[in-house]
């Protein structure tokens, strides 16, 4: 359930922005010296979220694509993509306190990602692409029960038993999706890990597109990059 490592190499992609710290209160106009005038209201800064499936990494084929593109675009401090930790509920917990996921953002989520994509979306109210998402990823895990290996890294880390009641917990609170608009799901015929039939099931009345070959990594997702951008309205 995560990206094949024999995906073409693309450059590493970019750490995620640190967020500027407010003005304190030495620094922020007094009232004397307000304008008179109304200030305009700043218009959302729309992120793009990605979120890594099982056992990959910040550095997923997928993610350096995104990132590149959004440094085509200048949207460069836009991109976020965190390492996530095994535990789900953990994951979960670092996005909503560390991003903040909101309306405004897209998710894009691949595999095991694609799952904590649909959660915060329910919660944030935000659009959300679903790549070859894991739709009943307690069932499809309980065989990874143990020690495991990153991709990327070659890192050993632990998947323990009672993630898989997490991510039941997860499943059960993201069914069904309230507002099947705000999601696209890329479901590919040639996932080998995954069937693209349950994923369709999972997301009724959301924007489909089924690739009729692929894989579960997506090796062409190069080929659907402006397609994600543009259901974010970010191209």
């Amino acid at each position: 359930m995560s990206p094949s490592p024999s995906a073409p190499p693309v450059p590493a992609a970019r750490s995620s922005p640190t967020a500027p710290s407010a003005p304190s209160a030495s620094t922020a106009p007094s009232a004397s010296t307000a304008p008179s005038a109304p200030i305009a209201a700043t218009a959302p800064t729309r992120r793009l979220i990605y979120l890594h499936g099982f056992r990959s990494s910040a550095q997923s084929f997928k993610a350096r694509l995104l990132d590149r593109r959004m440094q085509s675009l200048g949207l460069a401090e836009r991109f976020v993509a965190p390492d996530l930790p095994p535990s789900p509920a953990v994951a979960m917990a670092l996005v909503r306190q560390q991003i903040g996921p909101d309306r405004d953002d897209l998710l894009v989520g691949s595999s095991l990602g694609g799952c904590y994509a649909t959660w915060l979306a329910e919660r944030c109210g935000a659009r959300a692409v679903l790549l070859n998402p894991a739709v009943h990823p307690a069932r499809d895990l309980v065989g990874f029960v143990g020690e495991q290996t990153g991709y990327h890294d070659g890192q050993p880390f632990r998947f323990e038993r009672h993630y898989l009641d997490e991510l039941r917990t997860i499943e059960v609170e993201s069914t069904p999706i309230t507002d099947p608009q705000r999601y696209l799901l890329i479901a590919a015929k040639g996932d080998e890990l995954l069937d693209w039939r349950e994923m369709v099931a999972r997301y009724p009345g959301a924007r489909h597109r089924i690739l009729d070959g692929s894989d579960h990594g997506m090796s062409d997702f190069a080929d659907y990059l402006d397609e994600v951008l543009s259901f974010g309205g970010l191209v």
